[in-house]
């Protein structure tokens, strides 16, 4: 399990096509240092297992399904990626549950900086992102969202689009600076508000009274 705050960003170094997987070769000056073979690692969003670990990379094969239904379809070499170890038993939780399972591949509309009362540039920005419906439907305003393994609170919802307030630590500390509009990113839902469509939905005259009434939106307000 991971809690979306990034460790590092790393860079990729090459992309080899290795029978039906690509091997994606990663540079980082810290991550490989806490890495064993066969452990979990998150790259951008993606739980994926370390191989081939060296001082400063590691590698990783990605399955066709992986390659094709991530951003990953975007990658080249010398891209930037966001790095997570997974959360130690006795951590501390900073972000919200992130399980490395991208949910489905959104598209960045737009990094623009926020303008004060002044009609100056501040120094924090607004990230916009485009959502496939699948998505969407779990998001909520105020509700967490990870978006290339980045734990992020959204701020407006407008329909297939949210926007999140960006402090300049978060672009300086991710990859997000280096993504143009247009770029696919991965987006990993609240398993919170999956929980909830679960209990919701189906048998809903054996549910529970209070199962059956909660909302996501009522989670939210209640602190989940």
């Amino acid at each position: 399990m991971f809690t979306g705050i990034i460790e590092e960003v790393g860079k990729i170094l090459n992309i080899e096509q290795r029978g039906d997987n690509r091997r994606i070769t990663v540079e980082a000056a810290n991550t490989p240092k806490q890495l064993g073979t066969g452990q979990s690692v998150a790259v951008s969003g993606v739980c994926l297992t370390a191989l081939d670990i060296k001082p400063k990379s590691f590698s990783a094969d990605l399955a066709p399904e992986t390659w094709m239904r991530t951003s990953f379809s975007r990658i080249r070499e010398g891209a930037l990626v966001n790095l997570e170890l997974p959360m130690k038993a006795d951590g501390r939780f900073g972000g919200h549950i992130v399980q490395g399972h991208v949910d489905g591949v959104g598209k960045l509309i737009g990094l623009e900086q926020i303008k004060d009362s002044g009609n100056r540039d501040s120094e924090n920005w607004w990230l916009h992102i485009e959502m496939p419906t699948e998505i969407e439907k779990y998001t909520v305003f105020k509700g967490s969202i990870a978006i290339e393994g980045i734990s992020l609170t959204v701020a407006k919802l407008e329909q297939n689009r949210c926007t999140i307030a960006i402090i300049p630590h978060t672009v300086e500390m991710t990859n997000l600076g280096s993504l143009k509009p247009g770029d696919p990113v991965n987006l990993e839902a609240d398993l919170i508000a999956k929980y909830v469509e679960k209990m919701t939905q189906g048998k809903s005259a054996q549910s529970s009274p209070t199962i059956s009434s909660l909302t996501i939106g009522e989670l939210v307000r209640q602190g989940f």
